[in-house]
C-alpha cells in the first residue's frame, strides 16, 4: 500500500505563488507513475500535471508556463510549483500514484496520466484559493 499527504496549500492573491507538497510512504519505489489533479467546487476533477516514470512532466494548458512539477525521491515527495496563480486555479488539489504497466504491443511501460480512475493511490487533497 501507498500513503500520500498533500500540504502547501492556502489562500494567495492573484498573480501570487505556491508549492505543494506530497509525501509518500508505502511500496513507494514501485508508483513511479505520478500526477496532480484539482477540482473546484461544480466543476469535474482535471489533470494539471502529470510525470511518467522515466521523468517526463506533462501539463494541461491551461498551467503551461506557469506549474512546474518535480519529485525527489530521496524524500519521497512530489512537488508542485505554482506562480503566476489565477482566480481560475482556485480548487481542491490532489496527488495521485501507480505503477506504471507493461503494453506489449508498444513494448514501453505507460502511466495513467491524466486517467484519474486508473490511479489506486489519491491523497486527501489542499485546498488552494486564489483571489483577484
Amino acid at each position: 500500500q501507498v500513503q500520500l499527504v498533500e500540504s502547501g496549500g492556502g489562500s494567495v492573491q492573484a498573480g501570487g505563488s505556491l508549492r505543494l507538497s506530497c509525501v509518500a510512504s508505502g511500496y513507494t519505489s514501485e508508483t513511479r507513475c505520478m500526477a496532480w489533479f484539482r477540482q473546484a467546487p461544480g466543476k469535474e476533477r482535471e489533470g494539471v500535471a502529470t510525470m511518467d516514470s522515466d521523468g517526463t512532466p506533462n501539463y494541461a494548458d491551461s498551467v503551461k508556463g506557469r506549474f512546474t512539477i518535480s519529485v525527489d525521491f530521496a524524500k519521497d515527495t512530489l512537488y508542485l510549483q505554482m506562480s503566476s496563480l489565477k482566480p481560475e486555479d482556485t480548487a481542491m488539489y490532489y496527488c495521485t500514484a501507480e505503477r506504471p504497466t507493461f503494453t506489449l504491443y508498444a513494448g514501453t511501460w505507460r502511466c495513467p496520466r491524466w486517467e484519474w480512475r486508473l490511479y489506486n493511490y489519491r491523497g486527501q487533497g489542499t485546498q488552494v484559493t486564489v483571489s483577484s
